[in-house]
């Protein structure tokens, strides 16, 4: 973005020497950069959440949502077969949330630097940390927080969805609005949202810090070595301490979650209270949450430096 973009954008050049005086202003207004110069980090989840509003859309015009035997299907079975679409819903925007969250991370720092926009931006009295902080917002608290307002409106559609269907053939809305917790629904993508921010918080980093000091490919730059590493350790002492590690950091976040929901003999036990699956306690107590935030602070610090000494590209 240019200097005349940004001043037209503020309302003029006086409104920008305002906006950056005071202590907090310069890191709002960096976040606010941040999202108008990366549209996708809003729009993304948006487009997803309206392919699977057309997909729940024809299903339930084709199908619908519930039949005329479910009173014979088991309670707990019949919440879970309830639940089923929006947490499906859910996941794909969380999933779609994190695969943008990484290529926004891979371009942040490296993007200012190859399109020279950098000369423009410390010219401003905005500081690197600052700058660098403003960053590191958008994939941990912007984009969750994105997130969780989409998969509110569109589970909210669906359940609108549904409750006309029901409507539409006769049945009573009890078996819909009498049995879906939706409130702890809410509670569970707020927790499993912020968890994963929490959790993925030193790969956010380490894809930041990547972005700052890598001059050409960060994208390779960032998988290639990991990847090497692991192959050179099996091969050399057949171990895989770091292949480990880099599934630990993927899948981990799963222990701050209870054993609500288990597999017994080939069989899916499904919980009739959604709340029960979250373990807050148990996530503060995994070190590996501690471990991971000191290092992404370690690596924040490690961006900072290099936006502060690298030349355009």
């Amino acid at each position: 973005m240019s200097d005349v973009s940004l001043d037209t954008a503020l309302g003029g050049s006086g409104v920008l020497t305002s906006a950056l005086s005071h202590p907090t202003r310069p890191f709002y207004w960096s976040v606010r950069r941040e999202l108008w110069e990366n549209r996708a980090t809003y729009l993304a989840p948006a487009n997803v959440a309206g392919v699977l509003m057309v997909g729940s859309l024809l299903a339930a015009l084709r199908f619908g949502r519930y039949h005329d035997d479910v009173s014979q299907i088991d309670p707990a079975q019949r919440l879970g077969l309830m639940e089923l679409p929006y947490g499906v819903a859910a996941l794909a925007i969380v999933v779609t949330m994190f695969i943008v969250a990484v290529f926004y991370c891979l371009g942040a720092l490296h993007n200012e630097r190859r399109d020279r926009s950098i000369l423009f931006w410390k010219s401003l009295p905005v500081s690197d940390l600052t700058a660098v902080l403003s960053k590191a917002a958008i994939p941990l608290v912007v984009m969750p927080i994105v997130a969780f307002v989409v998969i509110e409106a569109l589970q909210l559609a669906m359940l609108f969805l549904n409750t006309v269907t029901i409507l539409v053939r006769g049945q009573n809305l009890s078996q819909l609005w009498g049995r879906l917790p939706w409130l702890q629904m809410q509670g569970v993508v707020l927790y499993t949202l912020a968890v994963t921010a929490l959790w993925f918080a030193p790969i956010y980093a380490w894809l930041l810090f990547i972005s700052g000091w890598a001059k050409r490919a960060p994208f390779l730059w960032a998988f290639l070595p990991p990847l090497a590493l692991s192959l050179v350790e099996k091969i050399a002492f057949n171990t895989s301490y770091i292949g480990d590690l880099i599934s630990y950091r993927l899948h981990g976040f799963k222990d701050a979650f209870s054993e609500g929901t288990v597999s017994r003999a080939g069989r899916l036990d499904i919980v009739t209270s959604p709340i029960s699956l979250l373990d807050p306690l148990g996530l503060l107590s995994l070190p590996g949450l501690w471990s991971g935030l000191m290092v992404a602070a370690g690596l924040l610090a490690a961006a900072v430096w290099f936006r502060r000494r690298q030349e355009p590209i």
